[in-house]
């Protein structure tokens, strides 16, 4: 054999060599970018539910904060303390939870019983009626009370203090869910005026706050769909949205609360039936 062909054996052998290693440093490096960028991709996820976690206790926090403020701003108006932020519960509203035969007297009764009512319905989430007066009381209208059921279903999670379906952990929970099948038409509790309908930040998705007058309003979350518009005035028992499960929720279901004067009561103590 010439010596010109083992040369060029000699040197095509040498050229395999050096792309076969090329390659395979190359393809080394692929699987290190392979694994770099999953290990980011599951660090990645793991922030995102470390970060949903910590909504989740915010949004709760929140909650809870807000209740207390305005418990707390009762006991302040009642015993003098500070400046009046925002106005006392309507003496409509007061009148119409006191039992039979009982009157209010002064300003500081009034507010001290508004302050016991709210913290009362909060922290006792039993009982069929805490409230029996409102419905019965003549200066109210009783189309005006959230006494009707928004939607029919199982009460899946009552009011009160709760594991967080999602984080597991405990955390107080402003209303009551309602699990009904996706779909399933939602109805305004009482006539009022909508002051809030479409997505929201609350962790409750699309959403409808309604304003019905006496210091009570009504929200309804996880909704699918909304039948209605900000600002348009509400019977009761009218079709408002459809059951669904946007927002925080592992199925479909209706969030409803009741609040007195901005603070979460138990709903449950209005609903008829």
């Amino acid at each position: 054999m010439p010596k010109y062909t083992l040369y060029v054996l000699l040197g095509l052998s040498l050229m395999g060599a050096v792309t076969l290693t090329a390659l395979a440093k190359s393809y080394a490096r692929m699987l290190l970018k392979v694994s770099n960028y999953n290990d980011l991709r599951a660090d990645r996820q793991a922030l995102k539910t470390k970060y949903w976690i910590l909504q989740s206790v915010v949004n709760h926090t929140n909650t809870q904060l807000s209740s207390l403020e305005s418990l707390a701003s009762e006991v302040a108006i009642s015993y003098g303390i500070g400046g009046r932020t925002r106005p006392p519960l309507s003496r409509v509203t007061l009148a119409a939870v006191l039992p039979d035969g009982e009157q209010l007297g002064s300003p500081y009764d009034a507010s001290l019983y508004a302050f016991n009512m709210i913290e009362r319905a909060s922290a006792n989430p039993g009982g069929n009626s805490a409230l029996p007066g409102l419905l019965s009381n003549p200066l109210v209208r009783s189309s005006a009370i959230p006494s009707i059921w928004p939607v029919r279903g199982e009460v899946t999670d009552a009011f009160g203090e709760r594991i967080d379906p999602i984080s597991g952990d405990e955390a107080f929970h402003p209303g009551m869910d309602i699990a009904a099948p996706t779909g399933t038409v939602v109805h305004a509790t009482a006539d009022g005026i909508v002051v809030q309908a479409g997505r929201a930040e609350t962790g409750y998705g699309n959403e409808i706050l309604i304003d019905h007058g006496y210091g009570l309003k009504t929200r309804y979350g996880h909704l699918r769909k909304i039948f209605i518009v900000e600002g348009q005035e509400v019977k009761q028992g009218q079709a408002i949205g459809s059951v669904g499960m946007t927002g925080r929720a592992t199925g479909p279901h209706l969030h409803y609360e009741v609040l007195v004067h901005e603070t979460p009561v138990n709903p449950a103590k209005f609903l008829r039936g």
